[in-house]
């Protein structure tokens, strides 16, 4: 069964090469000759009769493992020279395997629900770049620090399960981390459970949807993180759940496209380059920490209550202050 996956990888950053995820399937081993020099690029999986010609590539230079079989797993370890490994929908009871690939520069695990520990991850002194989906045993990402040259790190849960996030003392370990990203994801560790984020003095963006932690956890990484780009939530943002065309009569309709894009940041683009803007009815303020609340923008109480959750929140910015030079 083919899988169609969104591709969550930054392509606008020097972190990523690996393949997107649509364009897996056009590598597939298939009748590719053992020992040939022309192939950098390979996808296998557990159905492929001739996935060991994989092991004869000589300039193999990314995996993806789609569905692999156990002896998959383990026979990819003598791929030392592999810079970039995907690995989808398997059941390893351990990732002892991908250890000893000291080569790998950039790492995929999506939906790998069979492991627990990531230690061995921290063994790949080349690894820039990991992104993990649906790991389904893990809560505990403790394992990773140590990867000192880690410099993008994405933790995604899925819209129908919200992945673990024991807590974030990790961060600690890892020195030249540039990016963090977090998505359906869910941290219990008491508040200021993002203190360790502070000490990421390389942190140059961060990719964190304003539902997923608690409010104070939000205000503390905007004092704490000023300058990064993506640590700038505000008490609430508008939303709305539904678009509707552009009329004809709208100016918008006859703007260029850079126009809109640097002007009009309400303005979506859709398939056919066909343009569309919030429908009114539909338009929410959501306020920012996980289970906030919302109120409808058409409400007439909607003015006074962003007003009153707007100076609860500077008074969570003023707590994070304080809490932040109490640990300096």
């Amino acid at each position: 069964m083919k899988h169609h996956f969104a591709d969550f990888l930054p392509r606008d950053r020097e972190y990523w090469t690996l393949i997107p995820n649509r364009e897996r399937y056009a590598y597939h081993i298939g009748n590719v000759p053992a020992g040939s020099r022309d192939i950098t690029i390979v996808t296998i999986g557990k159905d492929d009769e001739n996935w060991e010609r994989v092991l004869t590539l000589p300039d193999l230079e990314e995996l993806t493992l789609h569905e692999p079989s156990g002896d998959q797993l383990l026979a990819v370890q003598t791929l030392r020279s592999l810079k970039r490994l995907r690995i989808t929908h398997a059941r390893p009871k351990s990732l002892d395997f991908i250890a000893s690939m000291a080569a790998v520069e950039e790492l995929v695990l999506e939906y790998v629900s069979g492991v627990s520990d990531l230690a061995p991850l921290a063994q790949l002194k080349n690894l820039r770049a990991l992104h993990m989906e649906n790991l389904r045993r893990v809560s505990d990402f403790g394992g990773l620090a140590g990867a000192g040259n880690l410099r993008y790190l994405a933790i995604y849960g899925t819209t129908d399960w919200d992945q673990p996030i024991k807590d974030f003392d990790f961060l600690r370990g890892l020195p030249n981390l540039e990016a963090f990203a977090m998505w359906q994801a869910v941290c219990r560790a008491e508040f200021p459970a993002t203190l360790p984020a502070l000490s990421l003095r390389k942190l140059k963006s961060l990719r964190v949807h304003s539902s997923h932690l608690r409010a104070e956890e939000y205000a503390l990484l905007e004092v704490g993180l000023k300058n990064v780009e993506g640590a700038n939530w505000g008490p609430y943002h508008r939303f709305a759940t539904s678009y509707v065309k552009i009329p004809s009569d709208d100016i918008r309709s006859r703007l260029s496209d850079e126009e809109i894009r640097a002007r009009h940041p309400e303005v979506a683009f859709e398939y056919g380059n066909k343009r569309k803007i919030p429908d009114p009815a539909t338009e929410w303020f959501i306020f920012t920490g996980r289970s906030a609340g919302r109120v409808k923008c058409t409400s007439e109480h909607a003015e006074s209550k962003c007003r009153e959750y707007a100076e609860r929140y500077e008074a969570m910015k003023k707590r994070a202050r304080e809490i932040i030079g109490s640990n300096n």
